[in-house]
């Protein structure tokens, strides 16, 4: 069974960093393309970032040079790096492949 399970959030000052930790089972999360998404208070989804198989990272101008995907082939692992954090960041954060979402964590920048 592939289940997707999100880590690494809570409350943060803007300015602050936090980072977020996807640990996948049931697939080998080397072998697909993976993804973070968000979705703001009120607001629906948004991609954030995405590793493919091969590597090659893409982000959203939102985040470009702020967050910093990852993953750890030995742990099965996806990672978020999240830096300079501001108000808008403020959402629930989900690790997707194309077809499989987990649960989410929450992340709120407040001061």
């Amino acid at each position: 069974e592939v289940q997707l399970e999100e880590s690494g959030g809570g409350l943060v000052q803007p300015g602050g960093s936090l980072r977020l930790t996807c640990t996948a089972s049931g697939f080998i999360a080397s072998r697909v393309a993976m993804h973070w998404v968000r979705q703001a208070p009120g607001k629906g989804i948004e991609w954030v970032s995405s590793i493919s198989a091969r590597g090659t990272k893409t982000y959203t101008g939102a985040v470009q040079g702020r967050f910093t995907i990852s993953r750890d082939n030995a742990k099965n692992t996806l990672y978020l790096a999240m830096n300079n954090l501001n108000f808008d960041d403020t959402a629930v954060y989900y690790c997707q492949t194309d077809t499989q979402r987990g649960r989410g964590t929450r992340v709120t920048v407040s001061s």
